[in-house]
């Protein structure tokens, strides 16, 4: 009964993982859209602000502090994966490329499995990860140079993108450490885009930021917040979070892999960009990369859990 049970959480683990990549893939639209008239710290505020909206109205109830080690994780998770990590991820791409930054920021999974393999129990990295990474990481390339070759360096920009993924490692092991407590993930999410927000208000003053409300009389603009604030930010980031909790920060992060891929199929089919062999073939080695890191994970997961349920028994 409890290795069904087990098989069935992380199944509801790798669903809640895939759709959430999906979501996360085409975000670039929306957000390219936005651009237009928002800068991207308006996009970041107005963004979270309507998911810590929207979370509020899902699940209303009052969290208490528990202790101040607790409350300390929620600060951390907060300042990381919300305030952090886009603000670096977006300052990165005025000095670098989107090709650069692409590539770079898709190596969060090595740093998450970095952090998990110190810091978490039941979660090691391995020879076959390491080969799943290496093979995802060549891909990854292929697809974002999608046969253009053309690498140009800039140092400032490709320190901070690599500085995001980083950020991005402690917000996935900060996260495991939180659902472990058995808290209500929504009511943790909501908690963690409040501090988040709170982080967030010194960089107004920091980035060009304007409240103009006339921008909102656009149905394009309404549209395309609601998707990144309602789905992307709020729905997203709580089923990733619960997929962090099934499945273990190490092996949810191996889906970041597939970002590209689904990108570079958005890009063809909603923006009509052109799609090569090249990028076919980064795609495929991508997938193929995603798997021996995903079947790696799996085989760790199982055996771990079967020496705590020996040691239970």
């Amino acid at each position: 009964m409890t290795s069904i049970r087990h098989h069935s959480h992380r199944s509801t683990g790798h669903l809640l993982a895939l759709f959430t990549i999906l979501i996360w893939g085409t975000t670039f639209v929306s957000t390219k859209v936005l651009l237009v008239e928002f800068t991207p710290i308006e996009i970041l505020l107005f963004r979270f602000l309507i998911g810590y909206v929207i979370l509020c109205i899902i699940y209303p109830r009052f969290q208490w502090i528990v202790s101040i080690r607790d409350e300390a994780l929620y600060i951390c998770a907060g300042l990381c994966g919300v305030t952090l990590y886009f603000l670096i991820e977006n300052l990165a791409l005025v000095y670098t490329t989107a090709s650069n930054a692409g590539i770079i920021v898709s190596v969060a999974p090595f740093f998450t499995a970095v952090f998990a393999h110190f810091f978490l129990d039941g979660e090691k990295i391995t020879r076959r990860f390491l080969a799943g990474f290496a093979i995802a990481i060549c891909g990854i390339i292929l697809v974002t140079f999608n046969g253009s070759y053309m690498l140009q360096l800039n140092p400032v920009g490709d320190l901070l993108a690599f500085i995001a993924p980083v950020v991005w490692a402690i917000y996935s092991v900060l996260m495991r450490k939180i659902s472990s407590r058995k808290v209500h993930m929504i009511g943790a999410t909501r908690k963690v885009f409040f501090y988040g927000l709170l982080f967030m208000l010194p960089a107004l003053f920091l980035f060009d930021f304007e409240l103009n409300l006339a921008r909102f009389y656009h149905i394009s603009n309404i549209s395309n917040l609601l998707f990144l604030g309602v789905g992307a930010s709020a729905l997203c980031f709580v089923t990733w979070n619960q997929a962090v909790k099934l499945l273990g920060a190490i092996h949810t992060s191996v889906y970041i892999y597939v970002v590209p891929v689904i990108t570079v199929v958005s890009s063809a089919l909603i923006l009509h960009e052109r799609l090569t062999w090249v990028s076919i073939l980064g795609a495929s080695l991508t997938l193929y990369g995603s798997y021996v890191s995903e079947s790696n994970s799996r085989k760790n997961k199982k055996n771990f859990t079967l020496c705590k349920l020996h040691r239970n028994a």
